[in-house]
Formats: C-alpha cells, structure tokens, sequence
C-alpha cells in the first residue's frame, strides 16, 4: 500500500513510540490471541494498519474468538471507536426488531458521500419514496421481459463470442473482469436504454466501469482511518482518495449525458409507449412529489439514483459469480451435480448447446440455487453494514451503545461461524440449502443476511437470481472451466468483496464433444 495513505497514523505512531513500547513492556502477557493490542492514545490503530490489508479475515479471527461482538478502541480523539458484531441476535435487532434506532447516519452519508441522495444513502421519508417507486419498476408486468430480452442479447452477441475466443485460443484470462463488463453493460441498458459495450472483443478500457473497483476500495478505507485523514488526503488528491475523486469524475461524465439523451427523448414522446421510458419517467415523478426540496437540480438527483442502482447491479452480482466459479472449480462433484440438473430441468440432449431458456425455468434450477446461496454465505456481496445509533440502547449481546457510536456489522463473518451453520460451514455443501422435499430451504435473513434483512432486504434479490442462474447455466453446461495455477485467491479489502488479483481460468468448449471426451477432460 502507499506509505503516503497512512502518513498521519503513522506519525502518531511515532511520537507516542517511546511511551506506548514502556507501557507495553510493563504491561505485556503471553497470549495466542487475534484481539489487537489497545495502546495508550493510538489505540487498536497500529493492529488495524498491519492487517488493512486482509481486513475482512482479520475482523473474521477477532469475531470467532470474542464470540461474536467486539468493541474497537480507535485513537483518542479520532472518533473511530466501533462496536463490531457477527451475532444473529443482534442483526436481527439492529436490522429488523429496532429498525427505527439504527439509520444509516450522518457518519454514513459522509463516507459514501459519492451516492448523493441515492436509495442507499437516505433515511426515513426519502428512503421510502426510493424503495417504493424502485419496486414499483421491478414489479412492472413488462420488467421480466427486458430483463430477460436484455440478458440474452448481451449473452448472444457477446459473452459467447469473446468466450469462443478464449476457449479457441486457450489463453488464461481474467474471468471476475469479464463479469465485471458484462454486468455493467446489463445494468446500464436496463436502467439507461444505453450499452457502454465495455464487454466487446478486444474488452475496450471504458472509465466508468472501471471507477467503481476505486470506489469500493476507497469506501471501505475510509472506515478504517479517523475522518481528518482520508479528508487531508482528499484535499491533497493523494492516496485512494484521489482515485476516488477520479471516480467521482467518471462516473458524472457517462452518466450526465445518458441521462440528458433520455429527458430529450422522454420530452418528445408525447405518450409513454414503451416500458424503456419508465424507469427515467418514475424517478422524475418522485423528484417532483419530494416536498423537502433538498435534491438538488433534477439532473443530480437522477444521477444519484443511477448510479446508487448501478453499483449494486454491477458489482454485487459479478463478485458473487466470480467466487461461484471458483468454489464450483474447487469442487468438481458440485458441477457435475449442477450439469445434469440443467440438462434434466430444461430438457437438453447431451450433445446440444444451451442457448436459450425463460426465467420462468430458472426456477427449476434447485442445485444451482443452493450452490449460488452457499457461495454468498461464504462471499457475501456486500462485506459490511454500518449503522449508527439514535438513542441510546443494549444490544441482545448486552453491549450498551451510545447515540452516533459506529457500528459494523461484519456479514462477511457470518458464514465461518461454527454457531450459526455448525462443524460443517467451512464445507462448500449446496445441499444445505435443499429441503427434503427436494424444494428450495429458505434461511431467516437475520442468519443469511447476504441481502440484507428487515426493512432494507434488497429489493433486487430475485433480479440478482435470475440474472447468475442464466449466466452461471449458460457457462457450466456449454464449456469447462480450468483453474490458472500459482494464481493467489483472496477477498479484496473492499465494501464489495471481490477476488484481489481476480480469476485467471482457461475455457474448454464442451459441445459437440462426445460424452467419454467431456469425461476425459473433466478428469484432467
């Protein structure tokens, strides 16, 4: 990482060295413990600095062995203390049971200051305006229908062909990048009626695609380090700070222009005929009912909405394919399982391809559902929330929190824990997930809070389903997947968790082979 990113810390480090390694010496007993040391004045700091880098294991260790819930002493002063939770008692609390307690916050809105006035920035009233008029899109009769017309164009004319090439010329590529691309192109021509292309042969550079990996990155930094840092560092432009600034940037340049092309268009259309109009048209109604009028001109309050929307259907979705592909590599068995399912429920003949098949079939994917649920458990998309406190309160655990005291809850966490999904739940084991009846098992959110829980489940869950199973169905039955090796596999330190250093794979065309060559080549 940049010294520069960490030059305040480090200098507070510094002149309290003398005292801190005394009061160490003094004070220090053996232990084999993840707990980091709390020094006079700077702290847990100096523990959250040398493990920044693999902060989501690092909370994971803390959470395992103090039982769930851990209070972190941040500097004096530097307003980072946080009370840090993985326990199933208080998600629910915080999430559903005591909703009104726990906004998002002013501390949040600072942090995630790039998503203005987006859904998932904004409390109470406004909030519930987003929510309600979002849902009332997805649930549109004609919403299913440019999902699905919009996924397969985009599957057809290019993820195939670019995969073709791939398999063709047997060359390792990044695998979490085309998902990235693919993603992004869906969200943008489902939301905006425009296709960045970003997923083409060649995979151009587009800017905007890129900027949101900066600005996941910069996000979670900024709960890492007190508030006067990462501010020095934006005012300076250095650091993740000025990546983030470049982001901002980025992004306001693709989507101030998709969004003027829309109003003209929307301008002169004397009625609403088609259902690509809609979304633009909803969200200029609810700008207009919102009495407050503290939105900003109409163009910042449609970019704020975009953008918020675009960043959980691009990122959340390609970072759990990502890690789907590579659990399913890692377990060989699973796959099989997965093909023959696809091959029975859609009614494919051995040797045909798998081109096409209806949302309404995906639902007969049950194992494919399991395996996607399971990796989400493992990887959830989004790592943390954060939360603050409007009244003072005791948590289940017994933990007493204060007004505005951070609080983070580590979903990422959840998942290795023996006490929520038993001895077994660092087996990857779809099966979990499957009733006895052969349905689909439904977790209580609170447990599985890979999408949230209580008011603020995410409304794009069936959305994120339909659009993996086709993907993920399409990738499985038509080709093979080969794991690069001496690639190192980690999560990103990042609010989405995404692979570190991505998914180098190759690809091998599964049909026409014939059934004992497909087995010869899964074998090896």
């Amino acid at each position: 990482m940049d010294v520069l990113e960490y030059f305040l810390p480090l200098l507070i480090i510094i002149m309290c060295f003398t005292y801190s390694t005394w009061w160490y010496l003094s004070n220090r007993w053996w232990k084999s413990s993840s707990v980091p040391t709390n020094w006079p004045l700077v702290g847990m700091l100096p523990g959250l600095i040398q493990n920044a880098h693999r902060v989501h294991e690092f909370a994971t260790d803390i959470l395992v062995e103090t039982k769930g819930t851990f209070k972190f002493h941040g500097p004096v002063l530097a307003n980072l203390n946080m009370l840090i939770t993985s326990d199933p008692a208080n998600i629910h609390y915080i999430l559903s049971k005591n909703f009104s307690n726990y906004p998002k916050g002013v501390e949040f809105r600072k942090i995630f200051d790039i998503l203005g006035n987006g859904m998932f920035n904004v409390d109470y009233e406004l909030w519930e305006m987003h929510r309600k008029t979002t849902m009332s899109l997805m649930n549109h009769a004609k919403f299913q229908t440019l999902l699905e017309r919009n996924m397969w164009n985009i599957i057809e004319n290019r993820l195939r062909p670019i995969l073709d090439a791939f398999a063709e010329q047997d060359i390792l590529f990044d695998m979490q990048d085309i998902f990235q691309r693919f993603t992004f192109d869906a969200i943008s021509k489902l939301l905006l009626d425009h296709d960045p292309k970003s997923l083409s042969i060649g995979l151009p550079h587009v800017p905007c695609e890129k900027a949101f990996n900066d600005t996941v990155d910069a996000l979670l930094y900024r709960h890492l380090l007190p508030e006067s840092c990462w501010k020095l560092q934006k005012w300076l432009r250095i650091g993740r700070e000025k990546k983030l600034i470049q982001a901002w940037e980025a992004f306001d340049q693709f989507l101030y222009p998709c969004i003027s092309r829309k109003q003209e268009e929307l301008l002169h259309q004397s009625t609403i005929k088609d259902e690509e109009f809609t979304f633009l048209n909803e969200y200029i109604k609810m700008y207009n009912q919102w009495k407050d009028g503290d939105l900003g001109t109409l163009q910042t309050f449609l970019r704020d909405t975009f953008l918020s929307l675009m960043l959980a259907g691009r990122d959340t979705t390609s970072a759990a394919l990502t890690w789907f592909f590579w659990l399913l590599a890692k377990n060989p068995l699973a796959e099989k399982r997965i093909r023959e399912e696809i091959q029975q429920q859609l009614n494919l003949k051995e040797d045909e391809n798998l081109n096409f098949f209806s949302i309404q079939e995906t639902r007969k994917l049950v194992y494919l559902h399991g395996a996607l649920c399971e990796t989400l458990r493992f990887f959830p998309s989004v790592a943390i929330e954060h939360k603050l406190p409007h009244d003072f309160d005791i948590l289940p655990s017994g933990h007493h929190v204060s007004p505005n005291m951070r609080i983070v809850l580590s979903l990422y966490t959840m998942g290795r824990m023996e006490s929520i999904w038993g001895e077994d739940c660092l087996e990857f084991k779809p099966e979990r997930w499957i009733s006895k009846r052969g349905g689909i098992k439904h977790e209580p959110s609170f447990k599985f809070s890979a999408f949230n829980a209580g008011p603020r489940t995410c409304i794009g869950k069936e959305m994120a389903f339909i659009q993996m199973k086709i993907v993920a169905a399409t990738i499985i039955y038509n080709y093979h997947i080969q794991l690069g090796e001496d690639q190192i596999i980690s999560p990103s330190a990042s609010i989405i968790i995404q692979m570190k250093h991505g998914l180098k794979v190759r690809l091998v065309k599964r049909v026409p082979l014939m059934s004992n060559q497909i087995q010869m080549r899964e074998q090896c």
